[in-house]
């Protein structure tokens, strides 16, 4: 009886029900390029206008610096870097080397670790929520509405929200992971085919050296001897 990995069992070459998973890659890398463009953009345009982050005290109710010269930097840096990865998934995935897609898949890793830990945190400390909202300014919008509701109930409510939020970017992760085996598999030249027979167990030759092989052996083969008329 053939032994299969208990992580082969959820592999699927499909993804949304009738995307492929290299497709679906695809479009994710470029979601994710579009998105870090836009908030790069804007870190550019801030930088270049200080004025554009730095809220005056009619907006919340203090003197209040959003981001600083540093923190701007350090923001634009994390921008390029996301860039970057997600220019090398979408190509990745586009050309078929799985070896590119792998920063993309460790930023989903580690993207889904930090949420989880936002939710754990969430559950084993519930009143963080409320010092959070309290310390939110006077001026925020809904503020109030926020402060009446029940503290069980928003804790649950968050709770609900952020358990979708960790579904659907694990479903993504499982793409991403499916696209990177399916590239490997369709690349790998050290593919085994096993012919059982009378218990016995031959391994095949990949079909292109199998070729390669036969053409040589065409090639190097003797010609046959001159024809003699008697």
């Amino acid at each position: 009886m053939k032994m299969v990995a208990p992580w082969t069992r959820f592999y699927s070459n499909s993804c949304c029900l009738c995307c492929h998973v290299r497709t679906g890659t695809i479009l994710l890398g470029v979601w994710y390029l579009i998105i870090n463009a836009v908030v790069l953009l804007i870190l550019l345009s801030a930088l270049a206008d200080p004025g554009q982050y730095h809220f005056s005290t009619s907006k919340l109710g203090g003197d209040f610096e959003f981001m600083d010269d540093a923190n701007m930097c350090i923001a634009i840096a994390i921008s390029v870097l996301m860039i970057v990865i997600c220019a090398m998934a979408t190509y990745g995935a586009y050309k078929q080397r799985a070896a590119w897609i792998i920063p993309f898949f460790c930023y989903q890793i580690f993207d889904f670790a930090v949420n989880a830990l936002v939710a754990v945190t969430v559950l084993v400390y519930p009143n963080s929520i409320q010092e959070y909202i309290r310390q939110l300014p006077p001026n925020f919008p809904h503020r109030g509405d926020i402060m009446s509701v029940n503290p069980t109930c928003l804790v649950l409510i968050i709770l609900l929200f952020i358990s979708i939020i960790l579904a659907f970017k694990g479903y993504l992760i499982s793409c991403v992971w499916n696209c990177y085996r399916y590239i490997i598999g369709r690349n790998s030249s050290d593919v085994l085919v096993y012919v059982t027979s009378n218990d016995t167990t031959v391994l095949l030759p990949p079909y292109s050296d199998a070729a390669v092989s036969a053409a040589a052996a065409a090639t190097a083969k003797e010609p046959p001897p001159p024809y003699v008329s008697a």
